[in-house]
């Protein structure tokens, strides 16, 4: 329908701007990175149980039976190398790591995958564990080490595909090196078990090298591109076979020195 023109002396109405268009829902979110949400879910319920544990009993039992304690490790309670990881201290310490996993995890599992990604994740923070166990006598716990594991592997990522993504991976890059000076940086504050977030980050670095895709892009008809993984699944499985491996001997390893130290 075509509205009169205004009377003389009345100002023309001036509509409202459209709205922006709504971002993808947080179920849409879950639904594309299930891996991300499954492993928040996972740490958010381990924290649930750790807080009825406190109200019911007085005591974390959770965290008691499951931190990174070296003593333990040295006498053979070897899930402390994984279950730290899935553990925390307090509201402000979930809070902050989820909402890390939240910010990080998707880009990480965009490109490397479910399966990758939650390979890096699980090994960069048993990593993280490792080189507390060898380098601090103090107990700790938190996902921080695998998450500098995610940090580590999509900077590792977008270093050894910068041809591919240009300028806007190069800043994206940066801004990856930035974070990850300021929050070791932060980690030399008391408290924090730095050594966590240093194997965390190294072992992501590595793990994008190792087991990480190569992309190469391709021209569709339409002038778009998009990236196809070199890397075939056959040796995908294997090398992540040949991580786990090496992450189990390093376990050891490190479990016998702390029992001999």
């Amino acid at each position: 329908m075509t509205l009169p023109p205004p009377a003389a002396g009345v100002p023309t109405p001036v509509m409202p701007p459209a709205p922006p268009p709504a971002g993808p829902s947080l179920l849409d979110r879950a639904r594309r990175f299930p891996a991300t949400f499954a492993l928040i879910g996972v740490t958010v319920l381990v924290f649930a149980g750790q807080w009825i544990s406190q109200s019911l009993t007085g005591t974390d039992l959770v965290l008691y039976y499951g931190a990174k304690i070296n003593e333990a490790l040295a006498a053979g309670e070897a899930w402390r190398l994984l279950t730290p990881v899935f553990l925390h201290a307090g509201l402000l310490h979930i809070g902050v790591n989820m909402y890390s996993l939240y910010a990080l995890g998707p880009a990480v599992e965009r490109f490397f995958g479910h399966r990758r990604f939650l390979a890096v994740y699980l090994l960069a923070g048993v990593s993280g564990v490792l080189l507390s166990l060898v380098m601090s006598p103090s107990p700790s716990v938190g996902a921080s080490g695998a998450i500098f594991g995610l940090l580590g592997s999509l900077a590792a990522f977008l270093f050894l595909h910068r041809a591919t993504f240009g300028q806007f991976g190069a800043m994206q890059l940066r801004q990856l090196v930035f974070v990850a000076v300021i929050n070791l940086g932060m980690g030399l504050s008391p408290g924090i078990d730095n050594w966590g977030h240093v194997g965390g980050l190294a072992a992501g670095v590595a793990l994008a090298w190792f087991i990480g895709p190569r992309f190469t892009a391709q021209a569709l008809p339409d002038g778009r591109a998009r990236l196809l993984d070199q890397r075939p699944g056959r040796q995908i499985a294997v090398r992540l076979a040949l991580a786990a491996a090496a992450a189990l001997i390093l376990s050891i390893v490190a479990m016998m020195n702390a029992r001999g130290a």
